[in-house]
């Protein structure tokens, strides 16, 4: 077996919610991957016995393991700069679920340790890989609708903030902003094809027990003068608006775009009827659940191209910088909030 035919070996740092996502997303559907161990998380081991895979003692004991590639971090945020930094520093290209990482310093650290090495690092932007969003960014791509001029994009989840795992409510986490509406940045920068360029913001909670915000506004305009509007709420009471869990909507030289992630994406192209250009089928959440191959379907092409990068020596196609650059937004976000400014960003490597 030569050197390029041999499979990526992967290693998962955290058993939750989305380290069995990605363990069953290894295991069972991407070609030229293998599992190779999970570490972390008290349900690590029992992870790992249904993967047929090692259970390691610590995420060190795991980055000295045999045909180890590539880490995924898949812990709670405020881990993930610490976790990722180690696996950078022990030569292992990188998979971070988003955020990728609590602060821009951090991220910057993560981006120059990864090329100082020539690793490979993705973001865990699954919403990127999704069928409505895909088909909305073919047909911006192609021109026909022209460019984006004004975008709206919505994150709404009725009675949601309950239903949180407990260490998204705990502060170095931050909030719903940071943890959920970190897609919806990434989603403004991605269809738009520009930079965030000024950040002014308003977050919130309805709960005054809440330790962190639970409902945001965010107001932005990009490099080229688009003006971009972002609501994220977990607050608002069932059942909710209809095509707002996760939906853009978007003014377009030549037409309209309205995505509805979970539903369907329509167009209206110089002034013609709406007509769907793509169909979301339904996640079985009740039956098959959170491992539904519908659900997985964006996770498995993420993970495809992720693992097809390094065998192919590129960068992936959603980048280590995509990362950063969401993180900026959200945290402008809360300091505009917090300070009642608007907030100016970086906006090139």
């Amino acid at each position: 077996m030569t050197e390029s035919e041999k499979p990526v070996g992967i290693g998962i740092v955290g058993s939750g919610f989305m380290g069995r996502t990605y363990a069953e997303v290894v295991s069972k559907y991407v070609e030229g991957a293998r599992l190779v161990g999970v570490t972390a998380g008290t349900r690590a081991a029992q992870l790992a016995s249904d993967y047929g895979c090692k259970c390691f003692g610590s995420l060190k004991e795991l980055l000295a393991a045999k045909n180890l590639d590539a880490v995924f971090i898949a812990t709670p945020h405020h881990r993930h700069a610490k976790e990722a930094l180690a696996a950078a520093k022990a030569g292992k290209h990188l998979l971070i679920e988003k955020p990728m990482a609590c602060t821009v310093a951090d991220c910057d650290t993560i981006v120059d340790a990864c090329r100082s090495q020539g690793l490979r690092c993705s973001i865990g932007f699954s919403q990127r890989t999704r069928v409505c969003n895909v088909k909305a960014k073919e047909l911006l791509d192609s021109g026909r609708i022209g460019k984006i001029r004004h975008i709206h994009t919505y994150q709404t989840v009725p009675g949601g903030m309950p239903n949180l795992p407990a260490w998204q409510s705990d502060g170095r986490n931050m909030g719903t902003l940071f943890g959920h509406g970190i897609h919806n940045f990434d989603m403004i920068r991605w269809l738009t094809g520009e930079e965030i360029e000024t950040v002014y913001a308003k977050c919130r909670s309805t709960d005054s027990d809440l330790k962190t915000e639970g409902t945001s506004d965010v107001l932005m305009t990009l490099e080229d003068g688009t003006t971009a509007y972002f609501l994220c709420s977990f607050q608002l009471s069932p059942p909710g608006f209809p095509r707002s869990q996760f939906t853009v909507q978007a003014i377009c030289e030549r037409g309209l775009l309205d995505i509805d992630a979970y539903g369907e994406a329509r167009a209206s192209i110089e002034g013609a009827p709406w007509e769907t250009i793509a169909t979301q089928p339904p996640i079985d959440w009740q039956g098959k659940g959170f491992l539904d191959p519908v659900r997985l379907e964006a996770y498995i092409a993420h993970v495809s191209d992720f693992v097809s990068s390094i065998v192919e020596k590129r960068a992936p196609t959603i980048t280590a910088w995509d990362g950063r650059q969401a993180v900026a937004a959200a945290l402008a976000a809360y300091e505009s909030s917090r300070t009642g400014r608007q907030i100016v960003l970086e906006t090139s490597p």
